[in-house]
């Protein structure tokens, strides 16, 4: 009698399984080298052997130590974490919402705090002053926290229906706050004074300009919250993006996972605008750009789209630092700096838009 052996079929990972560590690794690398380039690239000429001296505190001269410890090193790290928490967060509404062009400013949260920063610096121009050094201290951060979360809260409270929030109706909630918000940021420039006029515009452009250790000892903490929160909600997404009632079946409680990965989402935004101001389209590219490598899996998703959110952050800033806007004043007859650099938000922005205008081409 002959026994027939049955051959053993060896299970092969999916391509996303197996890229992923890869992709990981590649990613913190790449974000390394953007740090040591944000050291050493500036307006004040260094070598790599000086600025690495200089961030040994080994520098002969004294000025480099300064802009490299003073400027150069916290704006990279402040980037670092709001690159972070913009792509996770567009990630998490992306997932949540089911919709591909959904971003962080997807429920009014971006708005909601470039509008608290701006009623700030404004009342207190008038009220004490036009030159008053509001930017110095944790005011307006805390008051772009305070209005973003605010929004959030009150585009959710607006997609309550029956017992529940719907993702159509969050979608058209949130683009009603944000355009409201939007609306009285413009009259409230409108009231502000000619001083003011460039530091409000450079908030709602959003802007790594001037980030010093006092933005990163205010980012740092809510990065420290807010990114593991939504990491940790990898497995409640992975089930709610399935549908509700799939995902009700399967025992999860529809509506407080959603609340839940939407609070994530409104504190990662918040956190990121109330230091680094309103940048666009960095949750909109990265989780495109991570989904095409590691497929719909939200437990690879979220990390992957964090990185590339700190990566396109960083490289817009140094394209933004090289690049200067003194022919802007020239052609306007606005008092800039001659080698004043472009906001990080409008490189952003440049990038952005034909990406948006692709997604959009390509859905239809």
């Amino acid at each position: 009698m002959s026994t027939t052996t049955m051959p053993i079929r060896h299970r092969v990972r999916p391509l996303a399984v197996r890229v992923f560590p890869l992709a990981l690794v590649l990613g913190i690398i790449a974000i390394a080298a953007l740090v040591v380039l944000h050291v050493v690239v500036g307006t004040v000429d260094m070598t790599p052997s000086q600025a690495l001296a200089a961030l040994l505190d080994r520098a002969d001269d004294t000025l480099h130590r300064q802009v490299v410890w003073g400027l150069r090193l916290p704006r990279a790290l402040t980037g670092v974490l709001a690159g972070a928490m913009l792509g996770l967060a567009g990630a998490i509404l992306q997932t949540v919402t089911r919709n591909p062009l959904a971003d962080p400013g997807l429920l009014g949260v971006s708005s909601g705090g470039v509008l608290a920063v701006v009623a700030g610096i404004v009342i207190v121009g008038r009220l004490e002053g036009s030159e008053t050094p509001i930017d110095a201290g944790l005011l307006l951060p805390l008051l772009a926290l305070a209005g973003g979360l605010l929004a959030g809260l009150l585009s959710y409270a607006l997609s309550w229906h029956n017992g529940g929030s719907d993702p159509v109706r969050l979608v058209l909630a949130g683009v009603l706050v944000g355009g409201m918000c939007s609306a009285a940021t413009s009259l409230m420039l409108l009231w502000a004074d000619t001083y003011n006029v460039q530091r409000i515009i450079r908030w709602t452009i959003g802007s790594l300009n001037g980030r010093v250790w006092i933005h990163w000892h205010t980012i740092w903490p809510l990065a420290l919250v807010a990114l593991p929160m939504g990491l940790l909600c990898a497995g409640l997404a992975n089930v709610l993006q399935l549908g509700d009632g799939v995902a009700a079946s399967l025992g999860l409680r529809v509506e407080r996972a959603r609340m839940l990965l939407l609070f994530a989402a409104a504190l990662l935004t918040a956190g990121a605008v109330a230091v680094v101001g309103g940048i666009g389209f960095i949750g909109l590219i990265g989780p495109h750009m991570a989904r095409r490598i590691t497929g719909s899996d939200v437990r690879r998703l979220f990390p992957l789209s964090a990185i590339i959110g700190v990566l396109l952050l960083l490289a817009s800033d140094l394209v933004a630092r090289t690049l200067a806007i003194g022919w802007v004043g020239q052609l306007t007859g606005l008092d800039l700096p001659e080698n004043a650099g472009l906001p990080v938000g409008a490189v952003m922005a440049l990038l952005g838009a034909p990406f948006f205008l692709y997604l959009l081409l390509r859905r239809r």
